[in-house]
């Protein structure tokens, strides 16, 4: 019998080949992945330990001496993109970005790689001038190298001249196998390197098929190292499950400094970028992208892209403000009462949450007297916006009680507050950002929730009113006779 040492330890006799998950007895069933027949017997009867380094080449030094500048915030040229990451791309950070098939991700990376690659800022929109671009400005291009593994050069080629992400320091190449993704990054040296994406490149020497755990976990950790050795920024593409969480072991997320959400609707042009995790910056910041024939461009005020442009008023339709992270958004809010053909009254939401809907519903009836509960209810936004706070309550109601007895609320009018069960009106955060962005896009009244601390300096020409029940909103915009 071998005899063991206190440095080495009996290695588990089976291991996972898709995600390295070890145990002591065969089970058919991975305990980590959850994969059916994966559990093999792993060779080898001990592993050694691993010993402290005799030497180390770089020695710990204090934080104050540390050159922060090193880390420095560089413009990707994309002024919404780099709202997301905090001001822009750092050094040796590598930045994940999901989303689902066909919403534009690699259209976005395609159109980013080519602005950085040119050294100017302000070419992500030139395509279309309406949305406000910056002014360009005078940066040296830098070599950026774009990998995929979904599509060939040509077919990449073909996308870049429609949305004219053509740069002269912009490689492009198609690579499924990791080996050789990592020679073209010796070979070309990148400032900035784009994976399209993390779920298509495999290694040899890692068993796996590609886009499995192992593979994802060895490819993250290969290209993350090789980030922070060349302090190369990285953008990695990934891949969502139908749940709509990332593909791959929940280890990525953690690996990499930033994750990023790019939602939207496919049909609709507006499209969200969110920060879920960020190592340099705040994760409460949106990106709004406008998709067009001719590419993706930024739109620096979106504000007025979720409110209809009707010439007259009209019953059933109401103004709130939503804030999307630090962003407030202006959104309309439309509501239509019709009597009901079906025992059971029909509830069709569309942009809001259907639960909350039928709350105010309740609350509308009971507390306001307005007998709704009986008839057909259809609510909506305006333009695909969805609002998920609970600040666009009183909006939602104010525009069931228009509808309700067919008068429309007045003009240049904007709502925001939570409505409790109760009937009461609660405060909200963001309350002054809110009214500064009313009163800047032309708005002359708001209906508030009263404050404690007030709802401080209020633009010239709009006027405040507070309230604090429902009763008291519904007095002041129905006054009776």
């Amino acid at each position: 019998m071998t005899a063991r040492t206190k440095n080495t330890k009996t290695a588990p006799a089976y291991r996972c080949t898709e995600c390295g998950w070890t145990t002591a007895k065969w089970v058919g069933r991975c305990g980590e992945c959850q994969t059916w027949g994966t559990v093999e017997e792993a060779a080898g009867g001990t592993r050694a330990r691993t010993r402290a380094a005799s030497s180390v080449q770089k020695p710990a030094q204090p934080i104050a001496e540390v050159d922060s500048r090193v880390a420095a915030y560089m413009s990707t040229g994309n002024p919404e993109f780099d709202r997301v990451l905090g001001g822009g791309l750092v050094p040796g950070a590598v930045i994940l970005m999901a989303g689902e098939p066909g919403v534009g991700k690699s259209t976005l990376l395609l159109d980013v790689a080519a602005t950085f690659a040119r050294g100017t800022a302000g070419n992500a929109g030139q395509n279309n001038p309406a949305h406000n671009t910056p002014a360009q400005s005078t940066q040296p291009p830098r070599p950026v190298l774009y990998i995929t593994g979904e599509e060939s050069a040509a077919q990449v080629k073909l996308r870049a001249d429609r949305i004219r992400a053509i740069a002269d320091t912009l490689y492009l190449t198609s690579e499924t196998d990791l080996g050789t993704a990592l020679a073209h990054i010796e070979q070309v040296n990148p400032s900035l390197l784009v994976i399209d994406s993390v779920q298509t490149l495999a290694s040899a020497e890692v068993e796996g098929n590609a886009g499995g755990v192992t593979q994802v976990r060895e490819v993250a950790a290969s290209v993350i190292a090789a980030a922070k050795e060349r302090n190369m920024c990285t953008l990695l593409v990934g891949h969502v499950t139908k749940e709509g969480t990332i593909a791959g072991p929940r280890l990525l997320e953690h690996l990499v400094d930033v994750v990023c959400q790019f939602e939207g609707d496919k049909h609709s042009n507006i499209r969200m970028l969110r920060a879920i995790k960020n190592r340099f910056g705040p994760t409460d910041e949106v990106g709004c992208f406008d998709m067009h024939e001719d590419g993706i461009a930024p739109v620096l005020d979106p504000s007025g892209m979720f409110v209809s442009s009707t010439p007259h008023p009209v019953a059933g339709t109401c103004v709130t403000v939503t804030m999307e992270g630090r962003r407030p958004l202006l959104a309309e809010v439309q509501a239509l009462l019709d009597q009901a053909v079906a025992p059971a009254p029909r509830r069709t939401v569309s942009g809001l949450d259907s639960a909350r809907i039928q709350m105010l519903l309740a609350v509308l009836q009971r507390r306001a007297g307005l007998n709704v509960g009986k008839l057909d209810c259809y609510v909506s936004t305006v333009g695909g916006a969805k609002i998920a706070e609970p600040a666009a309550d009183l909006a939602c109601v104010m525009a069931l009680a228009s509808a309700a007895q067919n008068k429309p609320l007045p003009r240049k009018l904007a709502v925001f507050g939570e409505v409790g069960l109760a009937g009461e009106v609660r405060a909200v955060p963001g309350i002054r950002q809110r009214i500064a962005e009313v009163g800047r896009l032309g708005f002359t009244h708001v209906l508030v929730p009263a404050s404690p601390t007030g709802v401080g300096d209020v633009p010239e020409g709009v006027t405040v009113r507070e309230v604090t029940t429902l009763g008291e909103a519904l007095a002041l915009l129905f006054p009776q006779k």
